[in-house]
C-alpha cells in the first residue's frame, strides 16, 4: 500500500528512509522485493532516533496502533495510520490526548472515501437529492474467501483487532458519517461467532499440516503464491506467526455474525448488518430522506462464479419516476481509491471539495462506534460515544 508506491511514484515529494517490524525476515523480503537497501528496524525508538523521520506511517496489528502513533507524535512526527484508528475507547482517547498535547497531526486512511462511486453518494446527499437524511439501511457481505481470512490471521483475536465490528466495519461507519456529514450519538448490537469458530469437529492447528486439507472447501496453500511464502511462511522461525490457522479453531473470539443500530447527531438513525460467510461480496445501502431514497447495490466478486463486479445506483424521489444514476466501477486497488488517497497524502492535488482526508476525529468516531457496539453486546445496552470518548470520573 504505501512502500512500494513510495519508492516507485512518490520519489520526487517523498524519501522512504526506514522499515521497522518485529520480523527482520519479512522486512529483508520487502527491501529484496523492492529493489532497496532501507534501514531496517526491529526497535521503534531506534528507527526513530536514527533516521529522524518526518513522518511515520502506522501499519502493524490494530491493537498496537497506539504505541507507535503515540510515541511517533511524542517524537515530533506526524502520523498517517491505517484503519482503525485503534481497537477500543481507552486507546483511542490516549491517542488523541496525545496528538492534542504534541501539536503533531494523526491522518486516518480511510481510502473508501476515494472510491468514485463512495463519492458520488456523497455528492448526491450533500446536493440535497433526497432532502434531510431520516435514515440508511446498510448491509455488508463479505464472502467465504474475503471474510474467512480474517479468522486465519491475528484478526481472529478481540485483543488484536477490536472484532470485525471495528477492523471491518469502522470502514462503514465512517462512510456513513462522511455521506450524511453527522456524528453517531448512540448504539446498541448485538454479535455472535456461528459460522466459524468451533463448529465443526473436522479442524486443525493450520492449513499446512491439517489432515483434513484434501477435503476441506476453507483450504489454505500458504506456499501458492510468492510473495505470500515470503513474507509468511519463510518467516516463520522468527515470530512463530501462522498466516493460515484454521478458521474452526477454539481460540477465535470474534463475531461473524454482526447486527447494529446507530442513532445520529443530526436525528438519523441507522440499521446495520455484517456477515463473514457469505456467497458473495459487496453490500446493499439505502438511505432515506425527506424527499425521496437513493439505493446502492455493489458486487464485489462471487467466488467460484463468473459474474463481473457491477455498482448499481437509484434515485427515487417522491412523486416522480425513479433515476438510474451511471457510476462507472474504477479499475485498481479499491476502485482507484488507493491511488487517490496516496495522491491526497503525498502530494498536493488542490481543494478537497468533498473533505475526503480524515483526521484523527473522524478515525476516532468510526472506531468508537464498533467500540461501542462490542460494549452493547457484552453489557447488553445501548452505549452512547460520549461515555466512551469522555467516561465519568471514578466517584
Amino acid at each position: 500500500m504505501y512502500a512500494a508506491p513510495l519508492v516507485r511514484d512518490y520519489r520526487d515529494v517523498a524519501a522512504l528512509v526506514g522499515l521497522s517490524d518485529a520480523n527482520r525476515l519479512r522486512m529483508a523480503y520487502a527491501n529484496q522485493a523492492l529493489g532497496t537497501d532501507i534501514p531496517t528496524f526491529t526497535d521503534f525508538d531506534a528507527m526513530l532516533e536514527q533516521t529522524e523521520p518526518e513522518t511515520v506511517i502506522v501499519a502493524t496489528m490494530d491493537g498496537t496502533h497506539h504505541r507507535f502513533i503515540i510515541r511517533a507524535l511524542e517524537a515530533g512526527c506526524d502520523v498517517i495510520t491505517e484503519k482503525p484508528l485503534t481497537i477500543d475507547e481507552e486507546k483511542c482517547r490516549a491517542i488523541l490526548a496525545a496528538e492534542e498535547r504534541t501539536g503533531r497531526t494523526v491522518t486516518v486512511t480511510f481510502n473508501y472515501r476515494y472510491i468514485s462511486h463512495h463519492s458520488k453518494i456523497r455528492e448526491l446527499v450533500q446536493q440535497g437529492a433526497i432532502g434531510r437524511v431520516l435514515s440508511v439501511d446498510f448491509h455488508w457481505y463479505l464472502d467465504t474467501q474475503h471474510g474467512a481470512d480474517y479468522f486465519r490471521r491475528w484478526h481472529r483475536r478481540m485483543s488484536n483487532s477490536g472484532g470485525l465490528l471495528v477492523h471491518k466495519a469502522s470502514h462503514h461507519f465512517d462512510l456513513v458519517n462522511w455521506w450524511l456529514d453527522t456524528e453517531p450519538e448512540e448504539v446498541f448490537a448485538w454479535g455472535a461467532l456461528r459460522f466459524y469458530g468451533p463448529t465443526r469437529e473436522e479442524r486443525g492447528e493450520r492449513c499446512l499440516t491439517c489432515r483434513y486439507r484434501d477435503t476441506c472447501a476453507f483450504y489454505f496453500d500458504l506456499g501458492s503464491r510468492e510473495h505470500l511464502r515470503q513474507l509468511y511462511l519463510q518467516a516463520e522461525s522468527e515470530d512463530g506467526y501462522y498466516r493460515d490457522r484454521c478458521v474452526f479453531s477454539e481460540e477465535i473470539d470474534i463475531y461473524d455474525t454482526m447486527t447494529v443500530a446507530v442513532r445520529y447527531a443530526n436525528g438519523a438513525c441507522m440499521s446495520y448488518s455484517l456477515n463473514a460467510f457469505m456467497p458473495y461480496e459487496g453490500y446493499r445501502l439505502a438511505i432515506n430522506g425527506d424527499r425521496g431514497r437513493l439505493e446502492a447495490d455493489l458486487l464485489e466478486r462471487a467466488p467460484g462464479r463468473s459474474e463481473p463486479p457491477r455498482f448499481e445506483l437509484r434515485l427515487a424521489p417522491h412523486f416522480q419516476p425513479a433515476e438510474e444514476i451511471e457510476v462507472a466501477l474504477a479499475s485498481g486497488e479499491h476502485g482507484g481509491g488507493d491511488r487517490r488517497l496516496r495522491d491526497a497524502l503525498f502530494r498536493d492535488t488542490g481543494p478537497d471539495p468533498l473533505a475526503r482526508q480524515a483526521d484523527s476525529r473522524a478515525g476516532a468516531l468510526a472506531t468508537l462506534t464498533g467500540a461501542a457496539a462490542n460494549r452493547s453486546i457484552q453489557w447488553g445496552r445501548p452505549v452512547t460515544i460520549q461515555e466512551l470518548l469522555q467516561p465519568e470520573p471514578p466517584s
